[in-house]
């Protein structure tokens, strides 16, 4: 009877799927963006994700949901063109996605010009969009700013500016940042800190 009844449970939830998944097919190809977003996400997520034809078939609906207005879908688009290494159309997607705060477009857009995967390296707009995914609370975005300000990529260099950038990848949860920020002001304080300091306070 249990048996019974769990098949019976099971075949409802198939049907019950089928049915919603035909509902939101035909209202995406009635040209609901966020029908064709939903059917989309699950093709796109997980172990779907590894087989490239349902990986396709997930991101043709993506495409029509962003081409419909649905900016989470257009999201997704840049950053699978990110991971896909298609840094043209990737940069186009991202850019937007930046321009509504997600945090993670902004870094990758900031890796795009650091790295010159669009031909050659831009360290101002690296800057632009690191800061702006620091201002987002990126701790890793934070950090980059101190060391464009440590190397003086594209800017004077700034001590100053190296350590504020610090202590916002500190206040944004970074370890490293917490870690270089005490270093510096240590420094700056007259402070002497590090591997020989340890060795001086042995014999105090």
């Amino acid at each position: 009877m249990i048996k019974t009844l769990a098949i019976l449970t099971f075949l409802l939830t198939v049907n019950l799927w089928a049915t919603s998944e035909g509902l939101l097919k035909q209202k995406c190809a009635n040209d609901d963006a966020s029908a064709c977003y939903q059917l989309a996400l699950p093709l796109t997520q997980g172990n779907n994700a590894k087989a490239q034809d349902i990986l396709e078939k997930g991101m043709a609906y993506m495409r029509k949901a962003c081409l419909y207005g649905e900016n989470r879908a257009c999201d997704v688009m840049g950053a699978q063109y990110y991971k896909d290494k298609n840094y043209i159309i990737a940069t186009e997607y991202l850019t937007k996605s930046c321009n509504r705060n997600i945090k993670t477009a902004c870094e990758s857009v900031a890796v795009i010009y650091r790295d010159g995967h669009l031909n050659k390296h831009d360290d101002a707009k690296a800057r632009e969009f690191f800061t702006k995914a620091c201002e987002l609370k990126s701790g890793d975005a934070c950090y980059n700013v101190a060391i464009i300000y440590r190397g003086g990529f594209g800017v004077q260099k700034s001590r100053e500016t190296e350590k504020k950038f610090y202590q916002k990848a500190c206040d944004a949860g970074l370890k490293a940042g917490c870690n270089r920020f005490t270093e510096l002001d240590n420094k700056d304080k007259g402070i002497e800190t590090g591997f020989w300091a340890d060795i001086k306070s042995w014999f105090k």
